[in-house]
């Protein structure tokens, strides 16, 4: 009896205690469903209008700079470097001698040749004056003159080898680094200097071949690189390839950039515009009003419910080029529209919203 009197108690104790967590959890239930009954406060946003904006049609592609003349100079002859007229990044003209190699040898050569060929043209100046008096024969003259021709030929052949000790700049341009030493020996072909012109350089890239009819030599070309940030290189047009890669159906174009800060150099990636003569008028809206995603781009549209209350709409829309932290709005939106330009991530369709005025237009307005 005393057993189940005091399960009876625990019975109690514990009907006690779950009826109040229960009460408490069911009153703070309570609580939040009447808090979410109530309206929620409009989410701050900025806005703006779709501008209609005239812009230069224009296509994007990816390329490679590369100078207009740029080899690595070498030598056609071996021998010892025995003088170096130039340092590591000079400017140089078409003709200046970059490096001399020993030469005594060849030099002693020549002048042999030259010795040689003195005697042959002695000899026949004799027989041509011996000939008209019938006191040598027609043959012994031939053999003269051939030996005078071929004595001459043998010093154009030393004088060419020597000249070959000398190796000169092939055109204007600008020197890399150098890579012989004075005293060195050079094989046939050894590396001796990168030299490149700069000033004017192209930009070589590709394009899709369904881009080809909107292409044409002259039309103007803009170019940035990572290396000069903010900077545009403005150029033309210069060739096109007469074929299509028939494994990517891309077409390879070259334009023609100024360089003339001689800031681009070969090897740099390039980011390069084809821009189109005439303008076309696009919707515009900045960059921060779209949201990209895998689905498709989409922007929120402010407008107004029936009871004069502003709300947000979610549209798709297809996007075009991008400029000046702008973008192109093909379809899916009209000039005048008025979009949120900030804060899209809180949003949803359907909610209320206000708009705040930006700082920067509180400034315009003010002046």
């Amino acid at each position: 009896m005393r057993t189940a009197s005091r399960f009876v108690i625990v019975i109690i104790f514990l009907g006690v205690v779950l009826g109040g967590i229960f009460g408490y959890k069911f009153y703070q239930f309570g609580q939040m469903q009447e808090q979410m009954s109530q309206p929620r406060p409009p989410a701050q946003v900025s806005a703006v209008n779709a501008q209609i904006e005239k812009w230069t049609p224009a296509i994007k592609a990816v390329g490679s700079i590369e100078a207009v003349n740029g080899v690595q100079v070498a030598n056609e002859v071996p021998g010892v470097i025995e003088v170096v007229n130039f340092e590591s990044g000079d400017t140089v003209k078409q003709g200046d001698v970059l490096i001399r190699i020993d030469s005594a040898i060849d030099q002693a050569a020549l002048r042999t040749r030259r010795a040689e060929a003195q005697l042959a043209e002695q000899e026949f100046k004799r027989v041509s004056d011996l000939l008209p008096k019938r006191a040598v024969s027609q043959s012994q003259y031939d053999e003269a003159k051939a030996n005078f021709d071929a004595a001459r030929a043998r010093v154009n052949e030393a004088e060419a080898q020597l000249s070959k000790k000398i190796i000169r700049a092939p055109f204007d341009g600008r020197l890399g680094i150098r890579m012989v030493d004075r005293g060195e020996y050079i094989a046939t072909g050894t590396p001796i200097v990168e030299i490149n012109m700069l000033d004017p350089i192209y930009v070589d890239y590709t394009l899709s071949e369904k881009n080809l009819p909107d292409v044409q030599t002259g039309y103007p070309v803009v170019a940035t690189v990572a290396a000069v940030r903010e900077r545009d290189f403005k150029g033309t047009v210069a060739a096109i390839n007469t074929s299509v890669n028939p494994e990517t159906r891309t077409v390879r174009i070259r334009a023609t950039l100024d360089n003339e800060e001689q800031l681009l150099r070969p090897g740099m990636f390039a980011t390069v515009m084809t821009r189109q003569p005439e303008d076309n008028e696009v919707v515009t809206v900045p960059r921060t009003a779209v949201s990209y995603n895998t689905y498709g781009d989409f922007v929120f549209v402010i407008g107004k419910n029936d009871d004069d209350t502003q709300v947000v709409t979610r549209r798709t829309v297809v996007t075009g080029e991008t400029r000046n932290n702008k973008v192109a709005i093909l379809s899916g939106l009209e000039e005048g529209e008025t979009i949120v330009s900030k804060g899209l991530l809180r949003l949803r369709a359907g909610q209320p919203v206000a708009i705040q005025e930006d700082a920067a237009q509180a400034t315009e307005a003010s002046e």
